[in-house]
């Protein structure tokens, strides 16, 4: 019986992917497909919009497009990230992934999502020195915020998203972005 090999994915199969409104990521030598819906787009849209308003100059703000070449050979992208400016001197000029972790990853529950893949996201992302995870589950008007898989909090529809020492002076009630 004959047996085949597939090749591992690269960076240059990601970019070849078609441009269909899919997020996709390169994980483990695989492409990952990453439909999220209608309410998980509004929310990832409307983080990423406050995120990018409140920065001015000190970092940058970026949406689901944006990949990170993180430590591990995988290209995530988060649902919404920040990059502190002076680690990105050149600014976001490139059209190629970014080689930092962003300080600040935000992932928004899709309704397909597992919650094993979703921590092992943001181990990842903790590991590649990612300073503050933002974990939003919009079915359950919920979020959870890591500094550390350890160092988890959850929070409800009442209480904020606070930049603390990543983007100092960012809060944001999380109601805010289900309503």
């Amino acid at each position: 019986m004959a047996t085949t090999t597939r090749r591992p994915a690269t960076e240059e199969d990601l970019l070849a992917q078609p441009a269909d409104g899919y997020k996709r990521e390169l994980v483990d030598g695989e492409i990952r497909l990453s439909p999220g819906g209608a309410r998980h787009s509004r929310v990832s849209l409307r983080i990423a919009a406050r995120l990018d308003a409140s920065v001015s100059g000190r970092a940058y703000a970026f949406d689901s497009s944006m990949g990170f070449r993180l430590p591990g050979g995988n290209v995530r992208s988060p649902d919404a990230s920040v990059v502190l400016a002076d680690r990105l001197p050149g600014g976001p000029s490139s059209d190629d992934f970014a080689s930092v972790a962003p300080d600040l990853a935000v992932e928004v529950v899709s309704p397909g999502d597992r919650r094993r893949h979703v921590l092992d996201k943001v181990g990842e992302y903790l590991d590649s020195g990612v300073r503050l995870v933002w974990v939003i589950d919009p079915r359950q008007s919920r979020a959870t915020v890591f500094r550390s898989l350890t160092q988890a909090r959850e929070i409800g529809p009442d209480d904020y998203l606070d930049g603390e020492d990543v983007l100092p002076g960012f809060r944001c009630r999380l109601g805010d972005l289900f309503d």
